[in-house]
């Protein structure tokens, strides 16, 4: 068999493993997306969850998920940026960077549940914030602080060492050569991995079943002072977001609309993380043009 042939067969088989992927995951969306469109209404997204009766809807654990979503990337985005800088720019080849990055891809792969019950003793239990928005984005920080690290470092890395000494040519500074022209050139990747990131974690659910917890109040949303017990930006209040909600209501809920309204939250919350890559991909394509503009 010459080479041309065996060129060919393993395009095929590429081909083939691409489209039995894209399938897949089109399936999955489609069906969800089918068994959930029906029963999304304005009722359904500004309503509270209900316990027992029919009718209800997703208001507070839709508005849990972004709040948690947007803690934990206040958290995260400064210490894995600089985590990134840092493993890019200045850490050297030694046995303490390798230890580092070995750190990195240990908590990367982490099961989440195993980064819930991280959270669960040492959130929760030691520090006694029990189950909160604080102790879930805290939790989520754990689990989604490595893929920024490395996200950063490969934008970074992926800049052309030209770029780098011609800065330092200049007569800048390492730091302000990273600051002013390194930082910018990476920006777009930058910017769409934390935008990947974020529907990573805005999907998330078992990290949260320990330390979020599987009740929330009912939000009164002309109550923001932070300190009130049903203020919508209460960090220490119990907070079931979305995705744990789908769970809850599929495992134990005895409320007769069961399947409908885990079949309306899942759909939103597959909408939204759709909404999060394609935002990502627009975004970054739209940075990168007007940089290759400029």
């Amino acid at each position: 068999m010459n080479s041309m042939k065996v060129n060919r067969i393993s395009t095929f088989l590429i081909i083939c493993c691409a489209v039995i992927m894209a399938g897949i995951l089109a399936g999955l969306i489609g069906y969800i997306l089918y068994q959930g469109v029906s029963n999304i209404s304005l009722h359904f997204l500004t309503s509270d969850a209900s316990a027992f009766l029919a009718g209800g809807g997703i208001k507070n654990q839709l508005w849990n998920s972004f709040y948690i979503l947007l803690i934990t990337m206040i958290l995260t985005v400064p210490l894995g940026i600089a985590g990134g800088i840092y493993m890019a720019e200045y850490a050297k080849p030694n046995k303490l960077t390798g230890f580092m990055r070995s750190c990195l891809e240990v908590l990367s792969s982490l099961p989440s549940i195993v980064v819930g019950m991280f959270g669960l003793l040492v959130f929760v239990n030691f520090f006694h914030w029990e189950y909160s928005i604080l102790s879930g984005a805290l939790a989520l920080t754990v689990f989604n602080l490595p893929v920024i690290v490395r996200v950063c470092e490969d934008a970074l890395r992926s800049v052309p060492h030209d770029q780098r000494l011609s800065g330092l040519a200049l007569g800048l500074t390492q730091w302000h050569t990273i600051k002013k022209v390194l930082l910018p050139a990476a920006f777009p990747g930058i910017l769409t991995g934390l935008i990947l990131s974020a529907g990573r974690v805005f999907g998330e659910s078992a990290a949260l079943l320990f330390t979020a917890g599987l009740s929330t109040p009912n939000l009164d949303f002309t109550n923001w002072n932070p300190l009130a017990p049903n203020s919508p930006l209460n960090l220490l209040r119990s907070a079931e977001t979305l995705s744990v909600h789908i769970w809850a209501v599929n495992s134990d809920s005895i409320i007769p609309d069961a399947k409908q309204v885990a079949s309306g939250a899942a759909a939103v919350l597959v909408i939204c993380i759709l909404l999060f890559n394609l935002f990502a991909r627009c975004l970054g394509k739209l940075v990168e043009r007007k940089m290759i503009g400029k």
